[in-house]
Order: structure tokens, then sequence, then C-alpha cells
């Protein structure tokens, strides 16, 4: 707020102002200069091409036409490298009126790679710790979820996937469709992970489960992942996914009049 009310009476904005009549303004105009926000542009020149048939299918639909009861729709993903954090001390638990304290240093005891599906209409997850993430250990955690009910007999099971290098291009399509025939692997588009709900998942988790990173053994990280899953299975429902293929259209439209403003600034 000082720095603020310095530059406004520098440029002659004002000739004076109090720091809590800035503050106040910005409250009541919601903006917070200090704040920002990381993001990517889309450069992938086939989103919306992409992008659509994944929003399809979160409502319900394939190619126009409505999935059936006997086809399922999985959102797989990869989170690498949960270290297992030994702290120097150790945590203390919470009281009244303190937090709990967790000590900054600690030494790293290895990390685990945790494979996750998040069946997108069933609200059901899948998951399996592995300590690196390849493609025989991809394809071994889908032919685990396929061979369960009632995925190896479903007509179809959508599998939509990002552009890691274990399940990149068109060779990954031929491997799932030669290894599990009624499986169909969908590819969101570059940069778009926001497209695929099992990040979602992710999000529940680190904030569960591995904030703060307080482990005493790399054994514990699979444990307690396994523990959550079951647990959240009992209480989860189908994400409430409100983003479709109009708010896609409008997304494109305002990037495609945001660019010759990027273009110019370069």
């Amino acid at each position: 707020m000082a720095d603020l009310r310095r530059a406004a009476i520098d440029r002659g904005i004002v000739a004076n102002i109090g720091q809590t009549t800035v503050w106040r303004w910005l409250s009541e105009d919601a903006i917070k200069p200090w704040a920002h926000r990381s993001w990517v542009f889309p450069r992938d020149p086939d989103f919306e091409a992409k992008a659509g048939p994944i929003l399809d299918l979160y409502q319900g639909r394939w190619r126009r036409k409505a999935l059936s009861e006997n086809e399922f729709v999985i959102s797989a993903d990869e989170k690498p490298r949960i270290q297992c954090r030994l702290r120097t001390y150790p945590t203390t638990s919470t009281a009244p009126g303190r937090p709990m304290r967790v000590e900054h240093e600690y030494s790293r005891e290895g990390a685990v790679n945790y494979l996750a599906a998040w069946d997108v209409h069933r609200a059901k997850v899948f998951g399996r710790c592995e300590p690196k993430t390849t493609i025989v250990s991809f394809d071994h955690f889908v032919g685990e979820v396929m061979r369960q009910k009632p995925y190896r007999t479903a007509k179809r099971v959508f599998w939509i996937v990002d552009n890691a290098s274990i399940h990149r291009g068109q060779a990954s399509v031929e491997r799932f469709r030669q290894q599990w025939p009624n499986s169909v692997l969908v590819h969101t588009p570059t940069h778009a992970s926001w497209l695929n709900q099992v990040e979602i998942f992710f999000s529940i988790v680190q904030r569960k489960v591995l904030t703060p990173n307080d482990f005493s053994a790399l054994d514990d990280i699979p444990v307690h992942l396994y523990e959550f899953e079951r647990y959240y299975e009992e209480i989860a429902r189908p994400f409430q996914w409100k983003f479709t293929r109009k708010d896609l259209k409008q997304l494109m439209k305002r990037l495609a009049a945001y660019e010759p403003r990027l273009a110019s600034a370069a």
C-alpha cells in the first residue's frame, strides 16, 4: 500500500492520499495488483478439434450419439515424483491456538510415481504407485483396470490422457487397440491438462494426503494413497463439469482476438 500511495502522488494522480484509502479502493474494486497467475497460451493448432470430443464425453456423447449404459469414460494421468521428506525434527501436533509445526529442513528418502484413473460418470478411482513411469508400467496399470468389471465386457471404454511420452501419438492409440480391443484412447490438446478430470482428483490428493509432505518412510506414501482412495470412494460424486462446447467456442473467439495483441507486444 505504501508503494502504491507513493506512485499515485509521484505521478500526480492525487495530491495526497492515505494508505487506508488505497486499500479500501482496491478492495471495493476487487483489484489485487500484487497477485499474479501463471498460464500457458494454447498453441495446439487443433485445440478445438481435440478438446470438443472430450467435452462431449463428459456430457455422455460421442460423435453426436449418446453413450450406452455399457460404455464408460476414464480420465487418467500420472502424478510424478512424490517425494518422501524425512524431517530433521519431528512434526508437532496441533493444539488450541497453535497450528501443526513442520520442520523446514528434511532429507530426501526417495520418491514414487502415482498413476491414477478416474471413472468420470461412476466416480470410481483406481491408483497404482510405481518407482518409474514407463510405457510398461502404464500399460500394466491400464490392464489392471480393464480386467475388472464392467470394463472387460464393456462395449467401449474411452481413456482420456495427455501427451506424455508413455501414451503419446498414434502409436499409443494402436497399442491400446491391440491390447484392449474395446478401448478408445483420446488425447487432450497440448498444454490442456485442465481438460483432464483426473487432475481435479490429484488436487484433492495434494491437499488431503500430501500436504504437508511428512512421511516417516517411502513405503508410507503408497499406503496413505491407497487408504485415501478407499475412503474417497465412499463419499465421491461425479465432478460437476460445466465447461461445454459452447464455452469452448467462446474461448476460442477470445483467444483469436487476443493473438494479435500478443504479436504486437512481442
